[in-house]
């Protein structure tokens, strides 16, 4: 080093960098290990002692006591899940705890969330398939009003009509949303294969939700929501002493014997495997669910099927996800669970493909199923496994309220007293061979529910290659091979009422302006001439024209603009019975602009998309109509059928002026909506409601 080098480096205070850097290259290897040290034996979880009590009605008490923060956290529970819902109103369950917290005592809704974040603390209420639970966690100094305001909503509740009515209207447009998601549609008929009649296969529709009364959810609270049989958890900083003070001052006077078991049927037993097709035409994903019945939680072999489902399926390291996305980059990913249930548990693998790889994907993910049953599972993946498993439980067990959602867990779920302090050492044990054993008992790839949602004119034939395939449309009822396509008809319409017109529509974000959708209908020179311009904030620019015949024949579809800053595009054109073109549109879930050549027949009758609420005027609306439509998605190329549906009518007022309406609902397509259009003629549309999203078009002239 030359000497001012040298001198310059001690200025700067580099001196000890430089000689390192100046040292043979295998001498500085030396000074540091190659291999990572072996893994210290896993300790036990460290868990304050369960002090427990039962109060004079009944009421179990658990408290875990932790003065490591000045907070205590309350779960109390109670056997009225879903199983418990009553023949004909799925859902009871659901809509009870949703009603727990929107008025209860002397407080109304608002009074209750006013009290409890006025102190920083929170209350909510929520069910599962077995349990309806109340959660609160306040600090310390506040615990009593957390009892107080816990024994007003599961004591006292008052079941307002107003808030009703708006869980009611909350919960069908969620419905209305989950009828057109292919994961909510494949889990519905996932869960009736494999549970068949028994109550674990029940699920809310809009049928059961709007025949649910406000009498109901008072049985059901009566009936369910006593103490003898709940379970209050308490965790943090306070005593089992003090707990009991604040119960029996809280709860007093609160009586009830244990409520009655429910009788129930037996699930399905396990038979050849048939493939559920559930038809959504114009999908350009498929959804695999692939599984079956399972255990009890008090099952011993759950720790080995937790270590062994690690390895198969849960997260990015397992073998599903590295296979079907990572090698095959047919998916987003893929995974798969074993769900516990109070009675039977089940087991299901799940991913979501393009349409195109359907068939080989599922090929696939049951032969991972397979391998994991017949293979021993190599020592490396075992031990992997363990070790995040094993590592990331503390995780799970840091704050009061994950402490008293865990032991909650273990005494509903009668779980051994020793369940939480003993897990990871009980994960630890797990071998190669008790792992394969719990695969063998838990995944059964050749009797196992397969359910397919995805377009059934683009997948069935490869899926009756693997297995017998049942096709059903998204409401259950059967189909044929040849129902999967669409055909034509002429459209039933007031042609007459179709007339010039122009529309202006505020698109509305949780009741804010947040852009524009204008529209005009013209005549041109072999028909009509639809322009229609969309702004949403920054997000969305679009211009589209479609022209079409007087006799409503398709002539052509233009569309440009961007959205989320990606140019999207159609070009198609309408002739002798076809559709062809160009299109770049955003394909879900990520979003990506997907270009694809249009190239397809399109049935007599059949409109473009982008015409539907231009032909609302000529539509034949009466109550209770059911108007079917044709519909040609001119970005995806695929005909599909759309139904409008009136299911009332309602009195709208929007910046245009106050209206009489019908309410339509519309389903068929990517996304429902709920259209409120004039009774008179001609029938504009006055708003426009999307499914499970803050977002409106409300009409301006």
């Amino acid at each position: 080093m030359h000497p001012l080098t040298s001198m310059r480096a001690r200025a700067l205070g580099l001196a000890p960098f430089v000689l390192l850097v100046a040292l043979p290259l295998a001498s500085v290897r030396a000074q540091y290990p190659t291999t990572p040290p072996a893994a210290t034996p896993i300790k036990a979880a460290v868990f304050p002692p369960f002090q427990e009590a039962t109060l004079a009605n009944g009421l179990r008490v658990v408290v875990v006591q932790s003065k490591k923060q000045p907070v205590v956290a309350v779960s109390l529970a109670f056997p009225a899940g879903a199983f418990y819902d009553p023949a004909g109103r799925s859902g009871t369950a659901e809509m009870v705890a949703g009603m727990l917290t929107k008025g209860a005592g002397t407080r109304t809704a608002d009074q209750i969330s006013d009290a409890i974040e006025g102190v920083g603390g929170s209350i909510s209420a929520g069910v599962d398939a077995d349990f309806l639970s109340v959660r609160t966690a306040v600090l310390t100094n506040d615990t009593k009003l957390a009892f107080d305001l816990l024994a007003d909503v599961v004591i006292r509740p008052t079941f307002p009509e107003k808030e009703l009515e708006l869980l009611r209207t909350q919960s069908l447009s969620g419905l209305q949303l989950e009828q057109s998601q292919p994961s909510a549609i494949a889990d519905r008929f996932f869960r009736k294969g494999i549970y068949g009649d028994h109550p674990y296969a029940r699920k809310a529709d809009p049928a059961s939700v709007k025949a649910i009364t406000r009498d109901d959810l008072l049985k059901f609270h009566k009936a369910r929501l006593r103490p003898n049989g709940a379970l209050l958890v308490v965790s943090g900083d306070i005593t089992l002493a003090q707990v009991k003070l604040l119960a029996n001052a809280a709860f007093a006077g609160w009586t009830g014997a244990a409520p009655a078991a429910a009788a129930i049927k037996e699930p399905p037993t396990g038979k050849a495997t048939e493939i559920v097709l559930v038809h959504r035409a114009g999908s350009v994903q498929s959804n695999i669910l692939v599984g079956n019945t399972s255990w009890a939680p008090t099952n011993p072999r759950s720790f080995a099927g937790t270590v062994m489902n690690k390895v198969l399926g849960d997260g990015a390291s397992g073998r599903l996800f590295l296979t079907l996305r990572e090698a095959k980059s047919w998916t987003y990913g893929a995974y798969s669970a074993f769900e516990r249930r109070k009675g039977l548990g089940y087991f299901v693998a799940n991913t979501e493909v393009r349409t195109a790889v359907t068939d080989s994907a599922l090929v696939e993910l049951l032969a991972q199923l397979k391998r994991v049953t017949v293979e021993p599972i190599p020592d490396a993946e075992i031990d992997a496994s363990k070790n995040s498993i094993a590592g990331a439980f503390p995780l799970k067990i840091e704050s009061s309220a994950q402490v008293a959602a865990q032991v909650a867990a273990v005494k509903l779920y009668e779980l051994p007293a020793a369940y939480l302090q003993t897990y990871r050492q009980r994960i630890a044990a797990v071998t190669s061979a008790t792992a394969q054993a719990a695969a063998v008992a838990g995944i059964h790839p050749d009797k196992a529910v397969i359910v397919v949602v995805g377009d059934g004119t683009k997948i069935y034939e490869g899926l009756k290659k693997i297995a017998t395939v049942r096709i059903v449309a998204p409401d259950g009822s059967a189909l044929k091979p040849e129902d999967l396509v669409v055909k034509g008809g002429s459209l039933d319409i007031a042609r007459d009422q179709i007339v010039a017109t122009s529309d202006s529509f505020a698109v509305m974000f949780q009741g804010n302006a947040l852009g524009y959708q204008r529209s005009s209908l013209v005549k041109a020179d072999v028909g009509w001439l639809l322009t229609e311009d969309s702004q949403i904030a920054t997000v969305v620019q679009q211009h589209t024209e479609v022209r079409f015949t007087e006799n409503f024949v398709m002539l052509s579809a233009k569309q440009t603009g961007k959205q989320a800053g990606k140019d999207v595009k159609i070009d198609v054109v309408y002739a002798g019975g076809r559709a062809k073109g160009t299109a770049a549109t955003p394909q879900p879930p990520a979003g990506d602009v997907k270009s694809t050549i249009i190239d397809a027949e399109v049935p007599a009758g059949a409109v473009d998309d982008n015409l539907i609420t231009t032909l609302l005027p000529a539509m034949k609306f009466s109550a209770g109509a059911k108007i079917p439509v044709t519909v040609f998605q001119s970005g995806k190329g695929t005909t599909i059928t759309m139904t409008l549906s009136v299911i009332g009518e309602e009195e709208v007022k929007v910046p245009a002026g106050t209206f009489a309406t019908w309410k339509v609902e519309m389903a068929g397509g990517e996304q429902p909506s709920t259209l409120y259009v004039e009774k008179a003629a001609p029938h504009r549309l006055v708003k426009l409601a999307i499914a499970g999203a803050p977002v409106e078009l409300v009409r301006i002239r």
